[in-house]
C-alpha cells in the first residue's frame, strides 16, 4: 500500500497537467526509499522500478501496461482488470515479504539506478530523445494543445 504522501504528490501533479509517467516516478521514488530504509530488497534497478509502476497502475495512474512477455505483465492485468478486489491471501504476502527480504539492497543504489538509467537511455534513438527535449522545452499549453 503506497504511503499518502506518495499518492497526494502524484495527484498534485495530475493536477498540475504532469504526463503520467511524472506521477508515476512518486511511486517508484517511493519503492527505490523503502529498498534502502531496509523496508526489503530487489534483485536489481528494473524490479525496484516495476515495483513502483505497478503500485502507480493499481493507485489509477494512466501509465501503459508493463511489456507483454514479462510475468508481471500477465499478474498484473489479472488483478487489476477485475472491479471487486479480493483480499489479498495473508500467507501468500507473508511468504512474498520474507523472500524480498533476504534479497540485496544494491539493486537500489545511485550507481545502479545511474546504470539503469543510461542503458535505457541508450536504447532510445537519437531521434526520439531530441524529440522529447524539443517537446520539453515547449510551454505547457502548446505541449498539451500538440497531444490532442
Amino acid at each position: 500500500m503506497p504511503e499518502k504522501e506518495t499518492i497526494e504528490r502524484a495527484q498534485k501533479d495530475a493536477r498540475e497537467g504532469k504526463a503520467p509517467t511524472t506521477q508515476a516516478g512518486e511511486f517508484v521514488r517511493e519503492e527505490v526509499h523503502h529498498v534502502r530504509e531496509g523496508k526489503h530488497g530487489v534483485r536489481g534497478p528494473k524490479q525496484a522500478i516495476a515495483i513502483g509502476l505497478s503500485k502507480a497502475r493499481k493507485a489509477g495512474v494512466k501509465v501503459p501496461p508493463a511489456p507483454r512477455g514479462t510475468a508481471s505483465a500477465q499478474r498484473e492485468n489479472r488483478s487489476h482488470r477485475s472491479s471487486r478486489r479480493t483480499r489479498p491471501s495473508k500467507k501468500r504476502s507473508q511468504t512474498r515479504l520474507r523472500a524480498m527480504k533476504k534479497e540485496g539492497r544494491s539493486g537500489a543504489s545511485r550507481q545502479a539506478l545511474s546504470r539503469q538509467a543510461k542503458t535505457a537511455a541508450r536504447r532510445r534513438s537519437s531521434s526520439s530523445r531530441s524529440q522529447a527535449a524539443r517537446r520539453a522545452s515547449r510551454p505547457r499549453a502548446l505541449r498539451k494543445r500538440a497531444r490532442s
